[in-house]
């Protein structure tokens, strides 16, 4: 059982997938890249066959979902064999559902209250979303101080650029980010190239 996403490795690409038939190659490239940990976000339909086969036929991959925003989503993908579960924002309703399927799950913060909330319910681990849009590291290390006990993966905007500086700041465990598996690669069905990606990613750290 995985115990935290935060700690699976530096970056958890997050993976929009048009066709289920790319997802256990695509996968298979993460991971040998050195990113075992794969965010399939449900925003298409072929979603929860995605993560229904990676969890099938990669074994090395830790599958979770994405864009988690209903107790629908919750079971849906818990039965496809999601791993760990991801949101990008949070409401009572859906933090008790993600509570509830026993994974370790990121419900997604964007403000210090909404972080405040979290810790009142016993969440210590969370998104930091949309980054970039919200605050990017200025914001994350101005939390630091007054809230030690909140840990973040920050996703949104982030590249491979602007990943190490996230991943310096005491209070962020992982970054979430797709440049390792760019559209185009993905459509063109270069495994290769995420591979190569992947493997430049999995190299960044703090």
């Amino acid at each position: 059982m995985t115990s935290s996403v935060l700690d699976l490795a530096p970056v958890v690409p997050v993976v929009v997938l048009e066709d289920a038939a790319d997802a256990v190659p695509l996968a298979r490239a993460l991971v040998a890249g050195g990113l075992p940990a794969i965010e399939v976000t449900l925003r298409t339909a072929a979603a929860p066959d995605a993560i229904r086969a990676i969890a099938a036929e990669v074994p090395d991959a830790v599958v979770g979902a994405g864009t988690v925003i209903s107790a629908r989503n919750v079971a849906d993908t818990v039965a496809a064999g999601a791993r760990f579960l991801v949101s990008p924002g949070w409401t009572d309703t859906l933090l008790d559902a993600m509570k509830g399927s026993g994974l370790p799950f990121l419900p997604g913060v964007s403000t210090t209250s909404e972080v405040v909330a979290l810790l009142e319910r016993g969440v210590t681990e969370m998104k930091f979303f949309p980054a970039e849009a919200a605050g990017g590291t200025a914001y994350l290390k101005a939390l630091s101080a007054p809230l030690p006990q909140a840990r973040f993966c920050p996703t949104g905007g982030i590249s491979a650029a602007s990943a190490p500086s996230y991943l310096a700041l005491p209070n962020v465990g992982c970054v979430g980010g797709s440049w390792m598996v760019p559209g185009d690669a993905v459509a063109a069905r270069d495994w290769a190239r995420v591979e190569r990606l992947a493997a430049g990613a999995a190299a960044l750290r703090g």
